[in-house]
C-alpha cells in the first residue's frame, strides 16, 4: 500500500458506503473522496480519525473543500 492508498475497512463509514467491495479492498485517496463526495447523504458520525482523513482529503485534492 502506498501513501496514497487506504484500505477501506480502516474507516468506518468509508467501510459502510464501499458495501459492494471487500473489507481489505485498497483505493486510492482520490476514490475515497470521490465515494464519500457521492454518498455523503449516508455517511454517518464519523470517529476523529476519519473526519480528520476526510478533511486531508478534501485540503489535497478539492482545495479544502467536499463537494456534497
Amino acid at each position: 500500500m502506498t501513501p496514497t492508498e487506504v484500505r477501506i475497512s480502516d474507516y468506518p463509514q468509508l467501510r459502510a458506503i464501499a458495501w459492494h467491495l471487500a473489507a481489505d479492498t485498497v483505493i486510492t485517496e482520490q476514490d475515497a473522496l470521490r465515494l464519500y463526495e457521492r454518498n455523503w447523504r449516508h455517511v454517518g458520525e464519523l470517529t476523529d480519525d476519519e473526519a480528520r482523513f476526510v478533511q486531508h482529503l478534501a485540503d489535497t485534492y478539492s482545495g479544502g473543500r467536499l463537494l456534497v
